[in-house]
């Protein structure tokens, strides 16, 4: 991962398109070792959030382009019930990409929630400063509740003592579909019945599972 393959992305995209209707930074890893990437950040964060970060930046005047063109447009962000946890902390946003923790499952996850937090802060703040400016882009974010899908491949590597392997086994148990917990995804990027700040996501319990609202 390096933030220079963002960067051309998006030149790649600018090439090609004058406007973009729905911007979904969905890329994601997680329960990652503690490493860093070519830039010397996290390599969760880096991939989770500061390429969304960049990403949108880059590709944001063709975002702007649509809504103006066609009424709105929509930046959507995939945040995680894992964001859960501490406030954002300023050590995980530099470059101390191998330095944060070691690669305990418990570390693993520490960095894993602080790249879902600054999913939701950013699409929170994105919505404040797009009302601001009366702007026709409207920002979402989403999350998908209990999902199972190949990202949990590297959680369940992660376990080792029996207990964790239950503890693994239980969750598979409950979560939902891919298909399903992509559907909040789906109703920002579609629906009809959105407006900048909403947050979607699973209505059953413990905001597992269920239908995105």
């Amino acid at each position: 991962q390096d933030l220079a393959s963002v960067r051309a992305a998006a030149e790649a995209v600018r090439s090609q398109f004058d406007a973009i209707d729905v911007l979904a930074s969905n890329a994601g890893i997680m329960a990652e070792k503690d490493k860093a990437t070519k830039d010397g950040f996290d390599v969760q964060m880096q991939t989770n959030h500061l390429s969304h970060f960049l990403l949108t930046k880059e590709l944001y005047p063709l975002v702007e382009a649509a809504a103006e063109k066609n009424g709105e447009a929509r930046l959507v962000q995939h945040s995680s019930l894992a964001r859960q946890g501490p406030r954002l902390r300023e050590k995980y946003f530099q470059k101390n990409g191998g330095k944060l923790g070691g690669n305990s499952i418990r570390q693993k996850f520490a960095r894993y929630q602080q790249t879902k937090l600054a999913n939701i802060v950013f699409a929170f703040a994105l919505a404040d400063k797009l009302a601001a400016k009366n702007s026709k882009v409207k920002s979402l974010v989403c999350h998908p509740g209990s999902s199972f899908t190949s990202l949990a491949d590297t959680v369940m590597d992660s376990y080792s003592s029996c207990i964790d392997s239950m503890f693994a086994f239980f969750a598979r148990m409950v979560s939902q579909s891919g298909n399903d917990g992509a559907m909040g995804l789906v109703k920002c990027m579609c629906a009809n019945d959105v407006s900048n700040g909403d947050f979607y996501g699973p209505n059953g319990l413990n905001k597992m599972a269920g239908r995105a609202v």
